[in-house]
C-alpha cells in the first residue's frame, strides 16, 4: 500500500500542537488526529478530570510527552495567565495552534443583549488572540507555524437564529485573514475550518432549541436540517479533524488565509 503520509509530507513529528476545547467533540477529534500524525499535544480546556482522561488515551507513536492546561475561555485573563505560566516554565515552542471553543447560544440578533455580544467576543476573538500572540514568537523562531481556527460556515452565509454567533464568527474570520497577511513571510499560515452540521453536543443543543422555539418535534427539526445538506447526513468530528490535520502539515505550506467549509456541500456560496 502506498504511504500517502510519506509522499505528501503530512507527518507532524517533532512538532507541538496546542488544541483548545479538546476534551470533547471537534477539539478532541483534532487532538487525536494530530497525535496520530506524531505531534506532541498540549490539551487546553477547563475540566481537569476530562483533560487527564483524554491525555491518557492520546496516540503516542514517537513516545512524546503530551501535556494539558486548565483554562476557562469565559475568562480571558485566566487564559492569559495560563499561557504565561506555560511558556515561562521552560523553553517551549508551540508550532500548531488549533483555536476552538463552544459557540454562543442560539437566538435572534435583534433579541440579544449587548452583554451577550461582549461575552462571545471575549470568549472567541480575544481568547484566540491571547493564544496566538503567546505562540507566534516560537513559531517565528522555529520557522514553522500553523494557526487554525474552528469557526462556522456562517462566515460565508449567516445561519438562521444564530445572531450572536454569526456576528462574532465573522469578526474572528477577518482577524484571521489579517494575521495571515502579517505572518506569511515567517513561514506561519493562518486558516479557518468551517464545520457545517456536525454530530456534537453543540448540534444537539441547537436542534433542541429550534424544536422548542418552533414547537416542532426534534425529529422533524433534524430531518429539515438533513434535507438542506446535499450529502443527507451530519458530519463526524473526525471529518473536521482531517481537514485540520492537513492544514497543520508541511504539505499545506502554501495554503494561507482561507476559509475551508467542511459541511457536506450545505453552504450555497462558493
Amino acid at each position: 500500500m502506498v504511504n500517502l503520509r510519506r509522499i505528501m509530507n503530512i507527518q507532524l513529528y517533532p512538532y507541538t500542537a496546542m488544541v483548545c476545547g479538546s476534551t470533547q467533540g471537534i477539539g478532541k477529534a483534532c487532538a487525536f488526529e494530530l497525535a496520530s500524525m506524531g505531534a506532541r499535544i498540549v490539551l487546553v480546556a477547563r475540566d481537569a478530570d476530562k483533560l487527564n482522561q483524554v491525555k491518557q488515551l492520546l496516540p503516542n507513536p514517537h513516545g512524546v510527552e503530551h501535556e494539558s492546561i486548565i483554562a476557562d475561555f469565559s475568562n480571558p485573563e485566566q487564559v492569559r495567565a495560563a499561557m504565561h505560566a506555560y511558556f515561562s516554565s521552560g523553553e517551549k515552542t508551540v508550532n500548531i495552534l488549533v483555536n476552538n471553543t463552544g459557540g454562543p447560544a442560539s437566538g435572534k440578533a435583534s433579541d440579544a443583549e449587548t452583554e451577550q455580544f461582549l461575552a462571545a467576543f471575549k470568549q472567541h476573538l480575544i481568547c484566540n488572540h491571547i493564544l496566538a500572540t503567546a505562540c507566534i514568537p516560537g513559531m517565528k523562531n522555529s520557522g514553522y507555524g500553523r494557526i487554525i481556527n474552528i469557526i462556522s460556515t456562517s462566515v460565508k452565509a449567516p445561519l438562521p437564529n444564530l445572531g450572536v454567533s454569526n456576528t462574532i464568527r465573522a469578526a474572528v474570520a477577518n482577524w484571521s485573514k489579517t494575521l495571515a497577511n502579517e505572518l506569511g513571510a515567517f513561514g506561519i499560515t493562518v486558516n479557518n475550518v468551517l464545520p457545517g452540521a456536525t454530530k456534537t453536543e453543540r448540534l444537539t443543543g441547537i436542534i433542541s432549541a429550534n424544536a422548542a422555539r418552533t414547537g416542532n418535534a426534534v425529529d422533524a427539526v433534524e430531518h429539515k436540517m438533513l434535507e438542506e445538506i446535499p450529502m443527507k447526513r451530519f458530519g463526524a468530528p473526525e471529518e473536521i479533524a482531517n481537514a485540520v490535520a492537513f492544514l497543520s502539515s508541511p504539505a499545506a505550506a502554501y495554503i494561507n488565509g482561507i476559509n475551508l467549509p467542511v459541511d457536506g456541500g450545505r453552504t450555497a456560496s462558493l
